[in-house]
């Protein structure tokens, strides 16, 4: 099994079969750039859940998942793998990939679970700043080893 690649729109995955969609969101409950406004502009629901999660406290720390159904047999994963919205005084970038790891093996459970394919832009390489070389491993340990289907959507 291997990653799907395809032109698209991630917020609109294909398929028949149950189906996650997966982001990355940031540790300081901002909502408001990238592809998070894909998703706002489909359904409301993932930003409001987010936010209270992050008025809440409760367990929203970096590598944390939460679900949202948006549909029937369709939901919207909020995986917190960015550190603050720019780069470190030291010039890092705010992508966790040790973050994304944590909450991609958490989404691969719950795949299973939902018996669910998950879909994504190239998550973490656009605002958070990372490397689609250091993503993509993680994927393929924390899902496609575990032999849940995932496509990836590159936009246009």
């Amino acid at each position: 099994m291997n990653i799907n690649y395809i032109k698209g729109d991630a917020t609109t995955p294909i398929g028949e079969d149950n189906k996650i969609i997966v982001h990355i969101c940031n540790d300081i409950g901002g909502w408001g750039k990238g592809f998070v406004m894909a998703l706002s502009r489909r359904w409301q629901k993932p930003e409001k859940e987010y936010r209270a999660w992050y008025a809440s406290g409760e367990g929203f720390e970096l590598g944390a998942l939460q679900l949202v159904a948006v549909e029937d047999n369709l939901w919207v994963a909020n995986l917190i793998g960015q550190h603050k919205l720019r780069k470190g005084a030291d010039g890092s970038p705010p992508i966790r990939y040790d973050a994304i790891q944590k909450g991609l093996k958490s989404l691969g459970a719950k795949a299973i679970e939902l018996n669910a394919s998950v879909h994504m832009p190239r998550i973490g390489c656009g605002l958070a700043g990372g490397k689609w070389e250091e993503i993509e491993p993680i994927i393929l340990d924390a899902l496609i080893d575990k032999k849940v289907a995932v496509t990836v959507y590159d936009f246009g």
